[in-house]
């Protein structure tokens, strides 16, 4: 019996829109990185980006458990010396409301040059509308 790999070109991909509105910042972004890895699929293989597009509408409605809004921080660095600077949750949805859920779904992909081509694949919106009504995407449940 010879094993199966999945070839880039017989890979089909799907659109698929997914409400974030009360969902859980951690397990929204767990079910989005498996669907970006195409791990829901029979004919998934490591090695190629097999995933789906997906389409996230209402990220700034997410939900977080606990104190967590303002205790998480994230942090970036300019490169210079004393550079670091730090934003919590509460305000990272404020100014970019985006980004929280960016930042969670790029930690859940692969650090390489296929985990790049994945999540690319992501498209979030703060709001309801998004510009990719022309793929017709399924809406997910979670």
């Amino acid at each position: 019996m010879k094993t199966y790999i999945t070839k880039p070109a017989e890979v089909e991909r799907q659109w698929v829109v997914v409400d974030a509105q009360g969902q859980t910042l951690g397990r929204l972004a767990t079910r989005v990185a498996t669907i970006l890895r195409g791990k829901h699929k029979p004919g998934y293989s490591p090695s190629v980006d097999c995933g789906d597009y997906v389409i996230v509408i209402n990220a700034e409605k997410i939900h977080v458990t606990g104190r967590r809004m303002d205790q998480k921080m994230y942090y970036r660095h300019s490169g210079y010396p004393g550079g670091l600077s730090e934003i919590s949750l509460r305000d990272q949805l404020q100014q970019f409301p985006t980004r929280p859920i960016e930042a969670a779904v790029r930690g859940m992909l692969p650090k390489n040059k296929l985990g790049r081509k994945m999540f690319k694949k992501l498209k979030v919106y703060a709001g309801e509308e998004h510009p990719h009504q022309a793929q017709q995407p399924v809406p997910l449940e979670l």
